[in-house]
């Protein structure tokens, strides 16, 4: 969430010439990063009323990223402080809306206090922003009434200009695992399990292992793929990550922790998005349901499991359809024209 929300700050600051200030619960004192100040939440509740010293408010909703269990009840009543005296408008992104989980988890037992809060914010917004139109679904139901836009999550490793040379003249044996920490791992072990069922047209022999904190289970997996030609790069910055991606092929992608998801949730994934929009094929480790955004459909899903494998004959043809699609559906230059026009900025 933090990477996303200085993609869109810096967005606006380039395009539009607006300055964000963040406002941030796990801060204890101002800092600055990037030429963004960052001021306690808190302190930033002390300064209300806000009219006068900003123009608008731009909340990233993460239900755990406010309080431990999911349930952030004491940020209802500064929103509602913040919709009495301020004359700007109030646009909220949802990255998530609730939790779910077995009995034995909180999130199963919270989820209700969870869904209402949700409602309430949505209610107390004058817009919203979801990565899918799943999650528009899900917002819907809560909130019939919410005025809502789609735009996926962009990448976090770079949006580079790709010529259809660049594109088409990469090694297909040349695969990559990106994100954080947990899901580098997550994404290891599958691809161990299903490497021998990648046809030989794109079996990797190279195999580079980008983002996230230096982990020693990931080097140990690692270890055992003694036949692919590994790289392992922890904490890469963007630009470096950048190269790598735009000369790989294919990208394992072990997103899900839970089956019946639908496919398109994808689209709220910075991995997933940081393959699209540097046209490497995501591939995944079972088969899902078509990705879209007003009938614009993405090519795939493309996966490999235990019985079949479903890559793209024409590797280059359809990595540019991914590309493309990135481009005019999930850009953040996209993602910021959007909440520029929500906001009513000129």
């Amino acid at each position: 969430m933090g990477d996303y929300a200085l993609v869109v700050a810096k967005k606006l600051r380039q395009t539009f010439g607006y300055d964000t200030v963040f406002g941030a619960g796990e801060f204890d004192s101002t800092a600055d990063i990037n030429g963004f100040k960052i001021v306690p939440l808190n302190r930033l509740i002390e300064k209300m009323p806000f009219s006068g010293e900003y123009d608008h408010v731009i909340l990233h909703y993460v239900n755990y990223g406010y309080q431990k269990r999911g349930v952030p009840s004491r940020l209802l009543p500064v929103l509602r402080e913040l919709r009495k005296g301020f004359g700007g408008r109030l646009l909220t992104i949802f990255h998530e809306l609730y939790a779910s989980g077995p009995p034995w988890k909180s999130a199963f037992w919270l989820r209700p206090w969870q869904i209402r809060i949700a409602r309430l914010i949505s209610d107390m917004s004058d817009v919203c922003v979801v990565s899918s139109e799943t999650l528009l679904a899900q917002l819907k139901r809560l909130a019939p009434d919410t005025r809502a836009h789609v735009h996926p999550v962009p990448s976090n490793f770079g949006e580079p200009v790709l010529s259809p040379e660049q594109v088409a003249h990469r090694d297909p044996h040349r695969w990559v695992i990106c994100g954080g920490t947990a899901l580098i791992e997550r994404s290891l072990r599958s691809f161990r399990t299903i490497v021998n069922r990648i046809p030989e047209s794109f079996y990797p022999r190279e195999l580079f292992v980008v983002g996230g904190n230096d982990n020693p289970a990931t080097r140990s997996l690692l270890a055992g793929l003694e036949d692919i030609r590994s790289d392992y790069r922890p904490q890469l910055a963007v630009p470096e990550a950048s190269q790598i991606l735009s000369a790989s092929s294919f990208a394992w992608l072990d997103y899900f922790r839970q089956p019946g998801v639908p496919t398109a949730v994808l689209l709220k994934s910075t991995a997933f998005a940081a393959a699209c929009a540097h046209a490497v094929i995501p591939v995944l480790p079972h088969g899902g349901s078509a990705i879209s955004m007003e009938a614009d459909r993405l090519p795939g899903p493309y996966f490999v499991d235990a019985r079949q494998s479903a890559l793209p004959e024409d590797r280059g043809s359809v990595a540019s359809q991914i590309y493309a699609w990135y481009r005019r559906r999930a850009s953040s230059e996209q993602l910021v024209r959007g909440i520029a026009n929500a906001l009513g900025l000129r």
